[in-house]
Parts: structure tokens; C-alpha cells; sequence
């Protein structure tokens, strides 16, 4: 049997994590206020080339109402609103706390799967996803995980690292966090619904992008962040490293995990998808010497194992 769905979701989490050390590198050049939304412009940009060549189309014409509907919700839901709260959570907690509140996304995308589109779970599929989201959680809750000044980059999302640890838990900051992981469970069901009868993954994926610009523009012309992003356009090692962060993540990372929710079910695919904390691991101790404590050693072998329970189903 060949598992189209997890292979994509396990190249969506590689490319997730190639992505996070582009975006790292580059948010500390430009910001990571203005760098959330380039990347969505230039997201943009290489699919409306690459579909121009492949398909002839520079943009989804050919897609269905109800398909800009849903996916047009999806890139609201994942790209705007889900960064928004995340980024949020990340100023009024400390780092590990937003990430494990962000590791209930896989269970909820999995609940909301089953309530919306009938995608109903086995009692293996939930514990190789307990035992790959306990995996994670262990991993991104390390202590040394957290470096004044740096920034934090997950599933392709830029936010500030802290600049301070809080002594209180923020309740306003849970809140966030929470709202954040709901957003990114809610943009992978609705893409769900949205690719069922659209399949061109890279079409769908624009269709989101172009979604999750019209939120982040909303969003930059209230706050008046417009010259934040005039500034780090100035910047030519960060816009590279933007760019090269952009191809990588939004632009084959997205399209793939659309490829994974639409041949797997969905909690399944985001579990997956989650792991890319993991994957940084050895990137963590070589570029940055940072050491590996038998924490993350245990925590990537259980995610590992989640992640093998969710190919292998007896």
C-alpha cells in the first residue's frame, strides 16, 4: 500500500523545518513583523509562475465558487488568523509554553475532521498521535530552546522569541496560544473541504496564499506596519534568505500538506506534519552547539514511534 498522504505530510514537516532555519536567519535581518507577509507575496509569485508554465494559468480561474470559498477560509483561518494569535501568544508567553499549547493542533484538527467531515479515527491512529504529539511536546518544552534576541520559527510562522521569561502564566497568552492551534487545525480541515473536488494542489495552495494576503494586508494597514516591510525590502541578504525560506515552506511545504490532508485523514497528516521540531535536532547541534539532553533524545524517539504507528495500522 502506498501512503500518498503520509509521504507528503513527512516531506511537508522536512520542508517546514528547511524553512524555519531560512525564516530564523532572515527575521533576525528584517523583522518578523514584515517577513510574515513577504512571504506570502513571494509564495505567491513562484506559484503563479510555476502554474503559468505547468498549467498555462497564472491563476486558479478554473476553480469552482465553493472551492475559493472553503480554501479562501482555510488561508484566513491558517495563514492570518492562526499566525495572528500565535504571534500574539509568543509576546505574552515565553516561547516553550506557545509551542506546547501549539502541539494540541494535531488532536485538534483530528476532532474537528471527525465532527465536520465524518473522518472518523481508530484507537491506534489516537495513540501513535498521543505518543508523536508527547514526543514533540517534550522537545519543544527544553529549557536551553529559548535565546534573547532570536526568533522562534514553526511551521513557517516568524515570531519573536522572548525577550524576558514571565513569572506569571498569562491567562490572555494561553488564550492566544490556544486560538493559534485552533486556527491551524481549522486551515487544514477547511482545506480538506476545499481540495475535494479540486486537484491541483499547487492551484489550491494559491488560492489560500492569495487569502492570507488579503488578511495580512487588513491587518498591516490597521496597525501601520507598511513601513517595517518598506524597510526590510532594503535588505538583500534577509530578502534572500526570505525567498529562499518562502520556496521551501509556503510554496512546496503548503502545497504538499495540502497533497497530505487530501489523501490521508486529516489528524493524521498533521501529526506528521508536526514533527518538524525533531527534524531540527541535529541542525540545533551543529549550527548552533547547542547540546542534545536525553529530553529530546526520548522525545524524538516517541515521536518517531507515534509517526510509525500512523503508517503501520494493524
Amino acid at each position: 500500500m502506498i501512503y500518498v498522504g503520509e509521504i507528503a505530510a513527512l516531506g511537508t514537516a522536512f520542508c517546514w523545518a528547511g524553512s524555519s532555519l531560512s525564516f530564523t536567519a532572515a527575521g533576525k535581518r528584517i523583522g518578523s513583523v514584515p517577513l510574515n507577509i513577504i512571504r506570502l507575496f513571494m509564495a505567491f509569485g513562484m506559484l503563479s509562475a510555476y502554474l503559468w508554465i505547468v498549467r498555462g494559468l497564472p491563476l486558479p480561474t478554473d476553480a469552482s465558487a465553493d472551492t475559493w470559498f472553503w480554501l479562501g477560509l482555510s488561508g484566513l483561518a491558517g495563514f492570518t488568523f492562526g499566525d495572528l494569535f500565535l504571534f500574539r501568544a509568543l509576546v505574552l508567553l515565553e516561547a516553550r509554553m506557545a509551542m506546547l499549547i501549539m502541539t494540541l493542533s494535531p488532536p485538534m484538527a483530528a476532532i474537528m475532521a471527525w465532527v465536520a467531515l465524518g473522518e472518523g479515527l481508530g484507537p491506534w491512529s489516537w495513540l501513535g498521535i498521543a505518543t508523536t504529539v508527547g514526543g514533540v511536546a517534550l522537545v519543544v518544552t527544553e529549557r536551553h530552546a529559548d535565546s534573547p534576541g532570536s526568533v522562534v520559527a514553526q511551521r513557517g510562522i516568524v515570531v519573536p522569541r522572548d525577550r524576558h521569561v514571565p513569572r506569571r502564566i498569562s491567562p490572555a497568552g494561553v488564550a492566544m496560544a490556544g486560538l493559534g492551534a485552533i486556527g491551524q487545525a481549522a486551515g487544514l480541515v477547511l482545506s480538506k473541504k476545499g481540495i475535494a473536488s479540486y486537484d491541483d494542489a499547487a492551484a489550491a495552495t494559491q488560492i489560500r496564499c492569495i487569502a492570507g494576503i488579503a488578511g495580512f494586508v487588513v491587518l498591516f494597514t490597521i496597525a501601520g506596519w507598511w513601513p517595517r516591510v518598506t524597510k526590510a525590502l532594503r535588505h538583500r541578504s534577509g530578502m534572500g534568505l526570505a525567498m529562499l525560506g518562502s520556496a521551501i515552506g509556503p510554496f512546496i511545504g503548503v502545497t504538499l500538506s495540502l497533497v497530505a490532508v487530501r489523501n490521508a485523514p486529516t489528524g493524521i497528516a498533521a501529526t506528521i506534519m508536526a514533527i518538524s521540531p525533531i527534524l531540527l535536532i541535529p541542525t540545533a547541534a551543529w549550527i548552533h552547539k547547542e547540546r542534545i539532553t536525553w529530553r529530546a533524545v526520548a522525545g524524538a524517539f516517541l515521536a518517531v514511534g507515534g509517526v510509525a504507528m500512523l503508517f503501520v495500522q494493524p
